[in-house]
């Protein structure tokens, strides 16, 4: 009873290990039903819930006088301006002769809830920058945050060559 199928290879020598398909072998696939988790099914309701027409939030100070909610922009920008009053944010001086100041623009942004209903406007008043010429604008940068490591060596340091702080 010997039989011969052409979808098995036939191994040459006993020594040899690897296993050779022909071309016309078909892979076996299961006719199991892929289904996903009943967990991951409920996901598919948050996105139906957010609307797909959502009004754009608007890029310039002109287009946000312009906008429908005009009003809460307004409220928003006299709202990030009292906070940069009562957290003293800047101090206003007079320019020195051939000096541009850096600008500055309003950022606009519609805060949105889980049902896609705006539940906040906000407007960030952002310096531009990007305007500023390395050597001519500012000769270094500082960044404000000090590791705490950092003041612990500095007050090491101090305390062992009795320096004065």
């Amino acid at each position: 009873m010997d039989r011969t199928r052409d979808d098995v290879a036939v191994l040459d020598t006993p020594q040899d290990s690897t296993h050779e398909m022909t071309s016309t072998q078909v892979p076996r696939r299961s006719g199991r039903i892929v289904r996903p988790p009943i967990r991951f099914i409920s996901l598919g309701e948050t996105y139906e819930a957010i609307p797909e027409e959502i009004e754009p939030d608007p890029y310039t100070y002109e287009e946000a006088m312009k906008d429908i909610d005009a009003h809460h922009w307004v409220k928003a920008m006299k709202s990030e301006l009292d906070s940069m009053y009562s957290n003293k944010v800047w101090d206003l001086v007079k320019a020195p002769n051939g000096i541009k100041p850096v600008g500055c623009k309003w950022v606009y942004k519609r805060k949105r809830g889980i049902a896609g209903k705006i539940e906040t406007f906000k407007a960030k008043l952002a310096a531009k920058g990007y305007t500023q010429k390395e050597g001519i604008d500012y000769e270094e940068t500082f960044s404000p945050v000090a590791m705490l490591k950092s003041i612990r060596i500095l007050l090491f340091i101090a305390t062992h060559y009795d320096y004065e702080i």
